[in-house]
């Protein structure tokens, strides 16, 4: 037993801490206890120190990017039903064109439109015109499909005059729409669907649209 204490001290041990842990061995302490006392005085790993893995990161695949524009200019055809008076229902055929600009590149725009509609009544053409301007909000969706929707209000027009009202009136439009890019990045091709409101000859008109055409972004 004094052969194995006399080769216990003679091996070096860490100063502080250790030295207190080897210097509780008695003579009566268990082998076990021993070998729990001297690798408990190694020193705790530093957890600032780097990892010292060699496996590579993950790969990261292509992150898709949408490419949006400031300034947007819409030409198309455009076929209203216009809802003149109860029973009165008119199809019309004519233009739509729009201007839209993003102050931010971000998700909302002011935008303008400006549509004109033309047919026949009584022997003699007409014609229904619609000017407006608000917001607009758009986000990406699949396959480079722009997804929005707006609300406008302006000024409708009628012709020819006459003998039930005025010609012109407040009017107002809000619908959705998508633009499909084309093969050339700032050529797009668009569907839109809007209800048209305005108050003429002393009721209320609420005549469906659609618009298809051809977007220039910038």
């Amino acid at each position: 037993m004094k052969l194995l204490l006399f080769l216990l001290a003679s091996v070096p041990v860490a100063v502080g801490t250790a030295s207190a842990q080897v210097a509780a061995i008695t003579p009566f302490s268990s082998p076990l206890s021993v070998v729990s006392a001297v690798s408990s005085a190694a020193p705790a790993p530093d957890p600032k120190a780097e990892p010292t893995s060699m496996a590579d990161p993950a790969p990261q695949g292509p992150i898709p990017v949408f490419v949006h524009y400031k300034l947007q200019f819409y030409a198309g055809y455009t076929l209203t039903r216009f809802y003149k008076l109860p029973g009165d229902i008119q199809t019309r055929n004519g233009f739509d064109v729009s201007a839209t600009y993003y102050p931010t590149e971000g998700a909302v725009a002011l935008d303008s439109t400006l549509m004109g509609t033309f047919g026949h009544e009584m022997g003699s053409s007409s014609h229904f015109v619609f000017g407006g301007v608000g917001p607009r909000y758009r986000w990406s969706g699949v396959r480079n499909i722009e997804l929005w929707a707006h609300g406008l209000v302006g000024r409708a027009h009628y012709g020819p005059q006459t003998a039930l009202g005025p010609q012109d009136a407040f009017g107002y439009e809000a619908g959705i729409g998508a633009d499909a890019l084309a093969h050339h990045q700032r050529l797009a091709y668009r569907l839109e669907l809007d209800m048209i409101g305005s108050h003429f000859f002393g009721t209320y008109q609420y005549s469906p649209k659609l618009s298809i055409g051809v977007v220039w972004r910038f």
